[in-house]
């Protein structure tokens, strides 16, 4: 080992870039550690799935790291952990250039969804990541009824739906970008220990509520048609896509604090609570206005 550097803008994990040197020389790792307890808890199921969804992947066009261990029960190292290579690129979340990464994102999500998965392969059917009775209201909004209209919404049983292969956590912060303008392209999607099977209107929806929250409601808006534009296909009854982005959205509640703690180390210290909080509310409103 010759050097460990902290990597920023994790939250469910510590992550560290290392450096190593062997017979077959010099290179660079990247070692992903649970340390909340909580994640420590399911570091097991988690960190097993991520290392088997790596090893898919590594005989796909998906830019993904190659595994090079996994210790998903802290046999050997002081946490959970797992190590795999470390790939180029950085995470962009800047506003500027927001639209083209879009493009990009969306380009690259229709190809994961494209992966044929079958038979053992497949992973888990996804978990819902809130419910009517987990969802958390913001206390000082003007609009409570918008609030109360969105969660009847998820009341619901779930839409039937097509299942495909999903990331389950795609959005800006996990994606790595190298180049610019017309050369821009994903050298690295990362974090797949919440993989699963389900409907693609899901990893659409992350996305989308990522976006608004990063670069604003109407970023967030225009994702699925961009989704729909690089051949992604979305459910044809707009009450079943709504249901799968109020979903999503709802579990951001009430402010999305959680996800503006990485961004913000990462540069974005605009996203405020106040900011972000606002920006949730008018995502649900614009939702309702369209597919309504």
């Amino acid at each position: 080992m010759e050097g460990v550097t902290r990597l920023r803008g994790g939250w469910t994990s510590q992550m560290r870039r290392l450096e190593v040197r062997g017979p077959g020389g010099r290179r660079w790792l990247v070692l992903r550690s649970f340390t909340k307890p909580f994640y420590v808890r399911h570091a097991d199921g988690l960190l097993t799935r991520e290392a088997d969804v790596l090893r898919l992947l590594a005989e796909t066009p998906v830019p993904a790291a190659e595994l090079v261990a996994v210790d998903a029960t802290a046999q050997y190292c002081g946490h959970p952990s797992l190590l795999m290579t470390l790939l180029p690129g950085s995470v962009r979340l800047e506003d500027s250039g927001a639209g083209r990464r879009a493009d990009v994102l969306a380009r690259q999500l229709a190809g994961i969804h494209r992966l044929p998965v079958e038979g053992a392969a497949r992973p888990r059917t996804y978990q819902a990541w809130t419910s009517p009775e987990r969802v958390g209201r913001p206390e000082a909004t003007a609009r409570p009824e918008l609030w109360e209209r969105a969660v009847d919404v998820i009341r619901r049983e779930p839409p039937p739906y097509e299942g495909c292969f999903l990331h389950r956590d795609f959005h800006p912060g996990n994606v790595l970008f190298t180049g610019d303008g017309g050369d821009l392209r994903i050298s690295g999607v990362i974090d797949w220990v919440e993989t699963s099977w389900g409907p693609a209107d899901l990893d659409v929806a992350h996305c989308s509520t990522a976006l608004a929250l990063l670069h604003g409601v109407d970023a967030g808006m225009a994702f699925a048609g961009r989704y729909a534009a690089e051949g992604g296909t979305l459910s044809g009854d707009r009450a079943a896509h709504l249901y799968w982005r109020l979903l999503d959205a709802l579990a951001f509640a009430p402010d999305a604090e959680k996800v503006a703690v990485p961004w913000r180390e990462l540069g974005r210290s605009d996203l405020t609570p106040a900011v972000l909080g606002g920006r949730l509310e008018g995502y649900l409103q614009a939702l309702f206005e369209r597919y309504v």
